[in-house]
């Protein structure tokens, strides 16, 4: 199987997934609210930005912060089912804009102050890792940022590895159908020295089972 596959198949096991996604992606009563509100707090501290890109949207459970912080917000997945559910959780707002985007070939707009995504960049296949990020630099202004969050690896449950080496898993769906789909854990550490390596200046801290960053280019 190609990477190209690969990805192909992660994109269809989101379109999937997007109506069971918010009722399965959250433990019952929520034991990392603490953790998603301390990041949530950084990003609220980088406000105000002017243009803003989110990427990999999924359900919108981030987009409305990013709406209260942009003037201007380019919201963006690869799934039409997941992109509707977001703008539907966001309501009209004026200053947010939805399209279907995959985030491996958007085009050198270099427009955006601000780049945003939630546990997306665990989807990046490890070889693709460095021309994903040359990607953003192409979309992104002079002196913007990027910031992004993720699971890192931790012990608090496990995944259904295909290859852990090659960052392949496998998911199961209510209706019992089987996907393959991407997952690479990243330790806070690592990330901010391979970023470095490409010419990224980032922050990268550990928030419980989670991550998140700050980047911008050098």
């Amino acid at each position: 199987m190609s990477e190209r596959e690969l990805l192909d198949e992660q994109v269809a096991y989101y379109r999937a997934r997007a109506a069971e996604y918010d009722a399965t992606s959250m433990p019952e009563g929520d034991p990392f609210a603490a953790h998603d509100e301390a990041i949530r707090t950084a990003l609220r501290g980088l406000a105000p930005v002017g243009r803003v890109l989110e990427i990999g949207a999924r359900t919108g459970a981030w987009t409305c912060l990013l709406a209260d912080i942009a003037d201007d917000l380019l919201v963006t997945d690869a799934s039409p089912e997941m992109l509707g559910i977001a703008r539907d959780r966001v309501g009209e707002r004026p200053n947010a804009h939805y399209e279907i985007r995959d985030a491996f070939e958007m085009p050198p707009t270099h427009e955006f102050d601000l780049v945003a995504f939630s546990f997306f960049l665990s989807h990046v296949p490890p070889d693709r890792f460095e021309a994903f990020w040359s990607t953003l630099e192409g979309v992104v202004a002079p002196r913007a940022r990027v910031f992004f969050v993720d699971e890192g690896r931790h012990f608090m449950w496990r995944e259904d590895w295909i290859d852990e080496n090659e960052g392949i898993v496998r998911r199961t769906l209510v209706d019992g159908t089987v996907h393959r789909a991407v997952k690479v854990l990243w330790e806070p550490d690592e990330l901010t020295r391979r970023l470095a390596v490409i010419g990224w200046d980032a922050s990268v801290m550990g928030e419980g089972p989670f991550y998140w960053g700050l980047t911008s280019r050098r």
